[in-house]
Order: C-alpha cells, then structure tokens, then sequence
C-alpha cells in the first residue's frame, strides 16, 4: 500500500542524514518528493538514488534562513508537481564547539541557531500554508529536539531555539487546524547521524547508548518512519504534538542504568 499516494513532500535538509531518510522512506509510499538541501550536490545525490528506485524527485537548493530561497522552493515545488502537502522543516542545528553554557557560550552562534532552527520554520510555514489550504488540506512535520525538554550542562542554545519549534508547531496547529492544516513535531532523542559521529568522541555516544531504555542509540530511519506516519493520512486526527522518538532516553529515572545491571537476566 502506498500511504504517500499522490501527495507532494517538501523535506529541507533532505541532502543527508535522517533528512535523506525521509526523503527516500516517503518515495516508496508513493510521494512526489521535493529534496531542498543548502548542499547542492547533496540534494542531487539524494534525489539520484530516490530516482533510481523509480520514485520522482525534485532536487532543490535552498538557504532556510533567506525568505526569498523558501519562496522560490515553495514556487518550484508547485510548479513541477502542481500542489504542496507535505512540509518537513527539519534543517537546524547548532555548533557545540561555541553552544556551550551560560556563561561562556558565542552569542553569535546563538543568533546563527534561532536563524537556521526558529527563522527558518517560521519561514516554511508562512510560505508553504498557503498552497496547502488550496490543496484541502496538509501536514507540516517540525524537527525539534529532547534537547527542549531537559536541561543540560552545554547546548544552551540549541534547546532554547528547539522549544521555540515546539511552541510556533502548538501556535500553527491552533491557527490552521480549522483549514485541515495539521502541524506536528518530533523530538529525536540520540541518532547515528554524520552530525552526531563527526561532533561526538565516543565515549560521550556510549554514555548516550547507556542512557536510553533501549539497548542501541536511534537511526535515521527511525525518525524518517515517524515522519511518514505524519505524512500520511493515518495521521489525520493528530495535531499540535510533539512526538518523543528517543529510546527512552528522558522518560525514564536517572539511576535506571546504573540500576539495570541488577535486573535479571
């Protein structure tokens, strides 16, 4: 069954990582997948393996922090394939070498991350709305982070900017659910990126593994499914929310992994 049949997917940061995932996991259910990436060539490779599995695609390159690129993705993506859908605002991040704490973390890396995780949303959104009101309806996936909903001893920014999606998603699903426009998020726990393994030494990824339910640290694939399930009209009474895909990692106690070696075996 194809879930996505006859649906126009918008995914930014499509070029790699869980935003590939995406991309490629919505092609097989049938959607028309726009892949808007900053990375040119990424895109274009993204695009050049969903196309060699028959799907059809349109590479895209987008900066999600200039209102003028989202237009113009927005006017191609209805150009080619004649509505829009579906809209995965999942560029973001921020630089944890200078995202560190209170007191010493670079203001100008704070002000680079509400641009590429707050400003780009919003812009998503605002441009994409529009043609989906036409189209009777769609669905916008937000990309926050667990990073909202605990505190930590660095990333101050990234989960400030991170709440920030959480609330515009609540605020967009209040405004245009009388449209039929839903507006969901999901907060990914610890996932294999190329992000993750590049930033992080590996004795901080195994703590990561040892603090999820979980025996093993997400996929890509992993949030690309839960956002096909957004996507799709198996969805379609869901709206405003903020999924938890994590492993377990912020709903259980902090003494549960020092703990599980007492548990039987």
């Amino acid at each position: 069954m194809e879930r996505l049949k006859d649906k126009v997917a918008v995914i930014t940061g499509a070029g790699s990582g869980i935003g590939r995932a995406a991309a490629e996991l919505m092609s097989r259910q049938g959607a028309r997948v726009v892949v808007a990436d900053f990375d040119t060539e990424a895109a274009a490779e993204t695009a050049a393996l969903i196309d060699k599995a028959g799907g059809l695609t349109l590479p895209v390159t987008v900066d999600v922090t200039d209102e003028g690129s989202i237009v113009d993705m927005v006017a191609a993506t209805v150009a080619e394939f004649g509505a829009l859908n579906v809209l995965c605002n999942h560029v973001g991040g921020t630089n944890p070498r200078t995202d560190l704490d209170v007191l010493r973390m670079d203001m100008d890396e704070f002000h680079r991350a509400v641009s590429r995780n707050v400003t780009s949303t919003l812009l998503g959104t605002r441009h994409a709305i529009p043609h989906m009101i036409r189209a009777g309806g769609g669905s916008i996936i937000n990309t926050a982070s667990v990073a909202a909903l605990v505190g930590d001893v660095l990333q101050t920014s990234y989960g400030a900017v991170k709440a920030a999606v959480v609330s515009i998603t609540k605020s967009t699903a209040v405004q245009y659910g009388p449209r039929n426009v839903r507006c969901n998020a999901i907060a990914p726990g610890a996932v294999m990126t190329p992000a993750l393994e590049n930033n992080l030494p590996d004795g901080v990824i195994e703590s990561l593994k040892q603090g999820n339910a979980l025996p093993r640290l997400g996929s890509s694939e992993d949030i690309g499914h839960t956002m096909v399930f957004l996507a799709s009209d198996e969805s379609r009474y869901l709206t405003g929310q903020l999924l938890v895909v994590d492993g377990g990692m912020t709903m259980q106690s902090s003494a549960a992994p020092g703990r599980r070696a007492q548990l039987p075996a």
